[in-house]
């Protein structure tokens, strides 16, 4: 018999009105005659297109122009092909120009869900029992492309759970590349992505044992313009993606956690960023950031990734290393374990591991964890979110994949000074999709990717059949009791 269960009733549902006005590019040959079409206009007639779209779109994004402008600016080097002098272009000139190299994106249109929640970091001015939060989102959009989005919210002293609206506008943040990569770890993982072999190892001869992204991208240059066929070349563009996917992104100050979206930035995540499992990480000696880890697809080659922020203001991203950064669904214990972090992995497709390490980005000797043991976790078990502490052991929330491919929600309990141990498991799943649930962009799937106890009570965010999200709430003492005593 399952252990009861408290839906709340409260829908998060995307909403197709949530766009970001994104850098659109169809060539080198079009964007040029493009370009030089805009040129031909009148001043007067350039000003009579642009002022009514500034108008418009003004009221949909919050500045319109610096968008614009930047992806003019983003087309200098045609320019400079053409001889023209991109400085000397009007104000109007370069808006409407980047007008034609700019889309909007709606990124919520097609699905919302997969949610995790952590503490806010801003706690103040709450009454007793209440708690403010972040919800992380997987947010679809045209071609399945996946970003990540954030609401907040307030759980009141019943646990009342009341998502903030979100606000008018949405940014993408501004990128940072100024990492310095570790040679060896950098072609490692360039192994992996099946980059020819020859062509790392004439790029790795020619790079110091760490090194710059400029000057990677500079040998890179070099190193095509020596080739004579365009499969060559695009060996040498697939290494600086790998480099592009250490990058550091900052949303502006004025910035609501809702207008933030992390969407695809590099080639390996161009088809989607999926399923972030944020966590709120404790160090020895006291200190806290919070991590996330996620799956960047590119349409073929699956590559995890850890996100850092402090304030979600700046994240910096990174990929993970190692024999066990593999396949999808890894996620980070919230402190370190006798000294070592600890990460939760399904680097097979259906069973858990359980890693630990002494660098939170390098991952090696995966050790079974678990395996399906009940018939509605045959097909697959794999875990919904980073453990959560408590006196008894560790609580992971489970996904296990029965008959119809129907994804339910399970609870187990890990030891907590040494997580390779399960203490136990729910012979039951605590939640499976109902009848108002079951209908969705992926029918028959119940999914978390992260859970928090609050005033006694397990509250867990899910989402409803990959489309919408909403949440349940199970008594700590019984669920504990459950796994301790069967």
């Amino acid at each position: 018999m399952r252990l009861a269960i408290e839906r709340k009733p409260v829908k998060v549902n995307p909403d197709p009105k949530r766009v970001i006005a994104r850098f659109f590019f169809n060539g080198n040959d079009r964007a040029k005659e493009v370009i030089q079409r805009v040129l031909e206009l009148p001043e007067e007639k350039a000003f009579d297109i642009i002022s009514p779209l500034l108008q418009e779109y003004s009221k949909r994004h919050r500045n319109i122009t610096r968008v614009l402008n930047r992806h003019a600016s983003k087309l200098k080097h045609l320019f400079e092909e053409l001889s023209i002098d991109y400085d000397g272009l009007t104000v109007y000139q370069k808006l409407l120009i980047g007008s034609y190299f700019t889309h909007e994106y709606s990124i919520e249109s097609a699905a919302f869900f997969n949610p995790s929640i952590v503490d806010d970091p801003d706690q103040s001015d709450l009454e007793d029992g209440e708690r403010r939060v972040i919800i992380s989102f997987r947010a679809v959009g045209e071609g399945h492309i996946s970003s990540i989005t954030f609401r907040r919210a307030l759980i009141d002293k019943y646990n009342n759970i009341t998502v903030i609206p979100a606000g008018n506008y949405i940014d993408e943040a501004e990128i940072i590349r100024n990492a310095v990569y570790n040679k060896k770890l950098f072609f490692e993982k360039a192994v992996v992505t099946q980059i020819n072999v020859d062509v790392l190892r004439e790029i790795e001869e020619k790079l110091d044992s760490h090194f710059e992204y400029a000057t990677l991208r500079r040998i890179l240059i070099d190193s095509q313009n020596l080739q004579d066929t365009d499969l060559k070349k695009m060996e040498y563009d697939k290494i600086l993606w790998l480099a592009d996917s250490y990058y550091e992104i900052v949303f502006s100050l004025d910035t609501d956690i809702s207008d933030r979206v992390i969407f695809p930035i590099s080639e390996y995540e161009r088809k989607g960023i999926e399923d972030a499992r944020f966590v709120k990480f404790t160090h020895e000696d006291g200190s806290q950031v919070y991590y996330a880890t996620y799956t960047a697809y590119d349409g073929a080659l699956i590559m995890p990734k850890l996100l850092q922020t402090n304030d979600f203001y700046n994240f910096r991203i990174m990929p993970l290393y190692g024999a066990g950064a593999q396949n999808k669904n890894l996620a980070l214990f919230p402190r370190k374990i006798n000294g070592k972090y600890v990460m939760i992995s399904r680097i097979d497709g259906w069973n858990n591991y359980i890693m630990y390490s002494d660098k939170i980005n390098i991952w090696e000797e995966p050790i079974m964890l678990q395996q399906p043991k009940f018939s509605w976790e045959f097909i697959q078990i794999g875990n919904c979110g980073s453990p959560i502490e408590t006196e008894h052991g560790w609580l992971m929330i489970t996904h296990g994949v029965g008959p119809m491919r129907k994804y339910v929600l399970g609870i187990s309990l890990l030891k907590l000074d040494d997580p390779s141990v399960e203490i136990g498991r729910l012979k039951e799943p605590i939640l499976v999709p109902n009848s108002d649930e079951r209908e969705g962009y992926v029918p028959n799937v119940i999914y978390s990717c992260g859970s928090i106890i609050h005033n006694n009570k397990l509250i867990i965010p899910y989402g409803l059949s990959d489309y919408s999200t909403s949440f349940a709430e199970v008594d700590l003492d019984e669920l504990i009791d459950r796994l301790l005593h069967g």
